[in-house]
């Protein structure tokens, strides 16, 4: 009988320690299903703002990106208008030098096939002459250094193009001088 005393005691431990076992279990089981329910809505926040981070960092490189190239094409056409601006001299004596009459028709030939290929290098480059003679004087492409006093032309119309003044892309690389009626 004592044995079965025993066993019974035994068994009476054996459910108290499996019902404490469970209780601590199930107690733990709440808790850790606690701890994932706030960290759900805290993973949700670091997507988020993981996702707003990237978002950020695509946008700062999209503008430094457009920056970049904005800031190329800009030291490309300084460049350019540097260089022309370089060049115009050169055009200018080009210029004189066919208006002289020559005896040596080969020369002269060779000056003006020059001439030619140097000006359409330049339009190449997107480098227009500015239009002057007949034209109203504008400041902000022509430089007067010279006036008279013509009734046959009209207000502010200009007679003659001293040097001619050179445009690229819409920027002025030289003013054309001119003498202006008027």
């Amino acid at each position: 009988m004592e044995e079965n005393k025993d066993l019974e005691q035994a068994v009476e431990q054996e459910e108290v320690v499996e019902e404490t076992t469970t209780e601590e279990t199930v107690e733990a089981a709440e808790a850790a299903e606690a701890e994932v329910v706030e960290e759900v809505p805290q993973a949700g926040d670091k997507a988020a703002e993981y996702l707003d981070r990237l978002q950020r960092l695509m946008a700062e490189f999209d503008n430094y990106r457009k920056r970049s190239e904005k800031e190329k094409a800009d030291a490309y056409d300084f460049a350019v208008s540097n260089t022309v601006a370089e060049l115009l001299p050169i055009i200018d004596n080009f210029e004189r030098a066919l208006k002289v009459e020559s005896t040596d028709k080969a020369l002269s030939a060779g000056v003006q096939m020059i001439y030619k290929q140097l000006m359409g290098a330049l339009e190449n480059l997107k480098v227009t002459p500015i239009e002057a003679v007949d034209k109203e004087f504008d400041p902000k492409l022509h430089n007067a250094i010279m006036h008279i006093d013509d009734e046959a032309y009209g207000e502010n119309i200009i007679v003659e193009e001293l040097q001619k003044g050179y445009l690229y892309k819409e920027k002025v690389i030289r003013h054309s001088m001119v003498k202006v009626a008027n």
